[in-house]
């Protein structure tokens, strides 16, 4: 090519080297940040269209009932009432049904409106829409609905009983699903150990309790008979796959954009009976539709975390090796079986984590998902990991009692080694490298781990009672297809498709299926591109959040944006590299290989061949007398990733506590994280990550509670009774990174954004026990709150009496 076809600015003399700057892992401000901070950001609630209707609902005050009647002549006749709706006007939808290829497993069917019988508190019998919001609820005060009780046990060992109301007809026993894990024998493993522990735990039921509780918007095009959804939901995909199907509109006539999101933890992480009748109701009255739910309705209709009951037995030998782990895990499933997730979801992973990060040579698992009159479960910050952990880290400090042996000590001498990976445990999970003993070694080191003891014992001389508790465990972060359709799932969660491209301006546009409620996920995707690329990170433009732009994608849930969405983009950007390349080479008539590119310049090193971004566009497609047609590349590229199995993430975390023997109230004094998350994208957002999951794991193990009686009516609909954490509760956080190398994996990322839920409610259990032992008391149930104390101690000291 002759020196014409080269643009002319690069003629000078030939320019200083350029070292590509290093994006990933560094601390690059959150690109999100001046939009969020500055009170710009665009939430669902924010959306409003001329002619928006508004909808309240009128919900369930019975656990279970037979609806006899429902009285709404009053309600239509309120002023601005537009409609008031029942079961029987949407006879057109169908049932929300999760099923599942996995055997013995029976399936709910969930209406969007109660038809014959309401089954939870909270659950919509009832929808009236109106011209505005205040007016909707006014004229849905006025409606009556005539309940027959029918009864039913909200406790799930009692639903299991013979003479237990049916929650469904098509639920024979309240048992949705039964599965067992088994590896070697466990049972003769442990009549023959020399030594067993054993314990019941429970962790109780929690509300995912985001800042922005769900909301909807629907705006239907009556020329195109085309309807957007915009939603406060982590599975836009998901949503506008099911609602294709629900609605009967075909895929390239229905989106789902998630805007700005205020925190999901797994709550929007569902299909939802008022997002299909928010997106039914547009169409129907050919009008915009809103629907912008209160704290109280999300407490008693937005799905629950975790609710088990496990049953387990740990043996080991006179050395502190664990030889064999038995359990029965029984999961409050709430009413319905969840869409997409299915009712295996949380309680499943219970029994196939519970192994943990342990060589344990025989394993047997049998869990038992059971319906009660409750909210459904679903996704939750950890999923099934929390109370797994809690358990088993709770069955080694027992062990460790029993030998009266360093706790850090057994778990060391248990912990998968470094050259035992991968390493398969029980349930069948398998473990690829990761810093197992690395994360114990480095959170005992940081704590003065050896000098605890004679702390302790001079705090109690002085009436104060102190604990170190430890929180040891493995996740599989990421995961990919096989894993994905394990459980039977009836979708597939395990790819990432990315498209990166550049356009006629030279601007870098990358877009995932992704949706973004709070990770910065703006900010560590666009640094992979850029650092991929040659670009600053804001040069590229994130596209995420929106079917409209994507084929296929699920969303934003299960670690999986830095593990499958980081990895798509990074196939995807080489990809397009080499196009930029080819095309630079044809420019500067060199060979491909020889382009460089940096901070936002294509060059050749040790030339006076330099360009912007912004040129090579236009030479590809404005400037047609530069490139011959056959060099003209398309500057776009699109690639998928899919991990196959998933990535293994693991930490350690320890607490130290003091509980104050008067009031018994609980205080965190230090908190230690050591994790490996593989190789970060940003060092700032991995600890954020890391001190939000782990305030989240304190209100798990001190403070939320959704609390039933028994005949499923919620004591704590309100956050005066259900208590979060606060800066109060929270200590000072200490995160101690460890970036062990991930080998097949395009980044060398894991996940990390649940892992302070999963280590610390394990830890600080572990803590207070520890505080307490002088007691005798153990905990085995969570939250831990100073009343519960007050019985465990009321209860140890009547046994001595009677002693």
């Amino acid at each position: 090519m002759n020196d014409a076809a080269i643009p002319k600015d690069t003629r000078s003399a030939p320019a200083p080297e350029t070292s590509r700057p290093k994006y990933i892992g560094e601390r690059v401000q959150r690109l999100e940040d001046p939009r969020l901070l500055t009170g710009t950001g665009r939430y669902t609630a924010d959306i409003r269209f001329e002619r928006m209707a508004h909808l309240a609902f009128v919900r369930s005050d019975q656990a279970h009932a037979r609806i006899l009647g429902i009285e709404t002549d009053d309600a239509a006749t309120f002023p601005g009432v537009i409609a008031v709706l029942t079961a029987q006007d949407f006879s057109e939808i169908p049932d929300l049904v999760a099923p599942s290829r996995m055997k013995n497993y029976h399936p709910t069917h969930c209406p969007v409106l109660a038809r014959d019988t309401v089954r939870y508190v909270g659950e919509p019998v009832a929808v009236v829409v109106a011209s505005d919001r205040y007016l909707a609820e006014d004229a849905a005060n006025a409606i009556v609905v005539d309940y027959e009780p029918l009864g039913a046990s909200s406790d799930p060992a009692a639903a299991l009983l013979g003479d237990a109301v049916f929650l469904h007809d098509e639920v024979p026993g309240n048992l949705v699903l039964e599965r067992s894990f088994a590896t070697g024998d466990a049972g003769s493993a442990i009549a023959g150990a020399a030594h067993v522990v054993e314990g019941r735990f429970r962790l109780r039921r929690k509300s995912p309790m985001a800042m922005e509780p769900r909301a909807y918007v629907a705006d239907y095009d009556r020329g195109r008979d085309a309807l957007t959804l915009y939603g406060a939901t982590q599975i836009p995909g998901v949503v506008r796959d099911e609602l294709a199907k629900l609605l009967n509109i075909a895929g390239n006539r229905i989106r789902v954009i998630a805007p700005d999101v205020g925190g999901g933890f797994g709550g929007k992480g569902s299909l939802y009976p008022e997002e299909i009748i928010v997106a039914a109701l547009a169409r129907r009255l050919a009008r915009p539709v809103k629907y912008v739910s209160d704290r109280l309705e999300d407490l008693t209709s937005t799905s629950q975390g975790f609710d088990e009951y496990v049953e387990a037995r740990l043996a080991f030998d006179d050395d502190g090796m664990f030889i064999a782990l038995d359990a029965e895990v029984i999961g409050d499933i709430g009413a319905y079986s969840i869409y997409p997730w299915t009712a295996a979801l949380e309680p499943v992973q219970v029994a196939s984590f519970l192994p943990g990060p342990y060589k344990t040579p025989h394993y047997r698992g049998r869990v038992r998902g059971v319906c009660t009159p409750k909210p459904p479960t679903g996704p939750y910050r950890g999923v099934g990991r929390p109370m797994a952990v809690f358990a088993l880290e709770r069955l080694v400090d027992m062990a460790a009692e029993t030998l009266d042996m360093d706790r850090a000590e057994i778990r060391r001498r248990n912990l998968v080694q470094p050259d035992e990976f991968p390493h398969r445990i029980g349930s069948g999970i398998i473990w690829n490298h990761s810093g197992f003993t690395e994360c114990l070694d480095a959170a005992v080191k940081a704590v003065d781990y050896s000098g605890f003891k004679e702390r302790q014992l001079l705090a109690l001389e002085q009436g104060r009672w102190i604990g170190l508790g430890i929180g040891s465990y493995a996740e599989l972060t990421g995961i990919g297809s096989r894993i994905a359709v394990a459980p039977g799932m009836p979708i597939n969660t395990g790819n990432e498709t990315a498209t990166v491209r550049i356009d006629a301006t030279g601007a870098v546009i990358a877009t995932f299926a992704t949706a973004s409620h709070g990770q910065s996920l703006e900010t560590t995707l666009a640094q992979i591109v850029a650092e991929e690329l040659g670009v600053r990170p804001q040069d590229v433009q994130i596209v995420q959040g929106d079917t409209g732009m994507t084929a296929h994608g699920t969303g934003t849930y299960a670690s999986r944006s830095a593990v499958i969405g980081g990895g798509a983009a990074i196939l995807t950007t080489r990809a397009l590299l080499k196009k930029v390349k080819r095309v630079a080479g044809r420019l500067f008539d060199v060979d491909p290989d020889r382009v460089e590119t940096g901070d936002g310049e294509i060059y050749v090193p040790g030339t006076n061949h330099r360009i912007g971004f912004d040129e090579l566009a236009r030479a590809v497609y404005s400037d047609m007398a530069t490139l011959p047609l056959a060099a003209r590349e398309t500057l776009e590229s699109q690639e998928n990733y899919d991990p196959v199995l998933g990535t293994t993430t693991s930490s350690t975390h320890i607490a130290e506590v003091e509980i104050d023997p008067e009031t018994l109230s609980i205080r965190l004094t230090r908190f230690v994280v050591a994790e490996d998350c593989g190789r970060m994208i940003n060092p700032q957002v991995v600890d954020g990550q890391v001190h939000g999951g782990v305030v989240q794991g304190i209100g798990v193990a001190l403070l939320e509670e959704l609390e039933f009686d028994a005949t499923g009516q919620l004591l704590s609909a309100s956050l005066a009774d259900y208590l979060i954490p606060t800066s109060a509760e929270s200590p000072h956080i200490e995160v101690i990174h460890l970036e062990t190398v991930l080998p097949d994996n395009p980044g060398g990322f894991r996940g990390m954004g649940e892992g302070g839920t999963i280590g610390a409610p394990a830890a600080i259990a572990n803590a207070v026990a520890d505080a307490l032992a002088h007691l005798g008391i153990g905990i085995s149930e969570l939250p831990i709150t100073p009343s519960k104390l007050h019985r465990l101690i009321a209860a140890k000291n009547l046994t001595k009496d009677r002693e």
